[in-house]
């Protein structure tokens, strides 16, 4: 889902400002959320018992999205999203900390071995540093904080509470931005705006169930699976093809999250 986000914001990155791109995800969720959340969820609209960590997590990811819609209206959606990969060692190496999840050798190994399949995805040019390649490893780095606190919150809150409140907090404070920024929009952009937000919507909330279920240490090297939409729609779209040193680290990044699939079903059938 997050990769069909993406490249509707790269080709809207063209014609509209960043920020606005980012508010219409925001904006969109909540229009989306909202009365799904009233009409069959009504039980479940409450105030969350953790507001301080969910304003937190609000910030973190409109953070991070501004950061990776500017990157990509750089760089490739490939090299941008590889560069942000580095997400899953934060979230491996702090939820020992933050969550007391337990992580073993294996689990560690799968990972890193995993984000040095993504370095070689990107090793073509990757000396190359510029503010769009630092922007894609902020988000990572933003990123992997705002898993984090998204699996603090599973126990607590409903995921389509926490997807709305994500919501609201990027929506105010795109709109309060908006007047210096913005650019009105045409029927098909705002058709592409609005799919920005559908996305996203679907995107999240199945990370937010996926947390419920699942340490976030044990999912995070399942985000590489991501690159794979995020190269085919990088091919179709904007005609980047990655060379053979990119498929062979995307063969890297795969067998990392095979693995660490495999692993967990041989532990739980133990």
């Amino acid at each position: 889902m997050l990769p069909i986000m993406d490249g509707f914001a790269k080709y809207l990155s063209s014609t509209l400002p960043v920020l606005q791109i980012t508010w219409s995800r925001y904006f969109f969720t909540v229009v989306i959320v909202l009365p799904v959340m009233l009409i069959f969820f009504r039980k479940n609209f409450k105030w969350t018992e953790k507001p301080k960590l969910q304003l937190i997590r609000g910030l973190l990811l409109f953070s991070a999205n501004i950061l990776f819609f500017y990157s990509i209206s750089v760089i490739s959606l490939a090299k941008a999203l590889t560069l942000a990969f580095i997400a899953p060692l934060i979230v491996t190496t702090l939820s020992p900390f933050l969550l007391g999840e337990k992580v073993g050798f294996r689990r560690w190994s799968a990972v890193i071995i995993g984000f040095i399949g993504s370095l070689i995805v990107i090793r073509p040019g990757f000396m190359e540093i510029n503010l769009a390649s630092l922007a894609a490893l902020g988000t990572g780095v933003l990123y992997g904080f705002y898993l984090i606190i998204t699996r603090k919150l599973h126990k607590s809150d409903h995921p389509l509470l926490t997807l709305l409140l994500t919501g609201v907090v990027g929506a105010i404070i795109g709109t309060l931005i908006m007047p210096a920024v913005w650019v009105q929009p045409t029927i098909t952009q705002w058709y592409m705006m609005f799919a920005i937000g559908f996305f996203a919507s679907v995107g999240h909330l199945l990370l937010i169930l996926s947390l419920r279920y699942a340490d976030a240490s044990k999912l995070a090297p399942f985000g590489y699976f991501e690159i794979i939409t995020n190269i085919i729609i990088g091919y179709y779209f904007f005609n980047h093809f990655p060379g053979p040193l990119h498929f062979l680290g995307l063969f890297i990044i795969i067998s990392s999250g095979i693995y660490i699939f495999r692993r967990e079903i041989k532990i739980k059938s133990n």
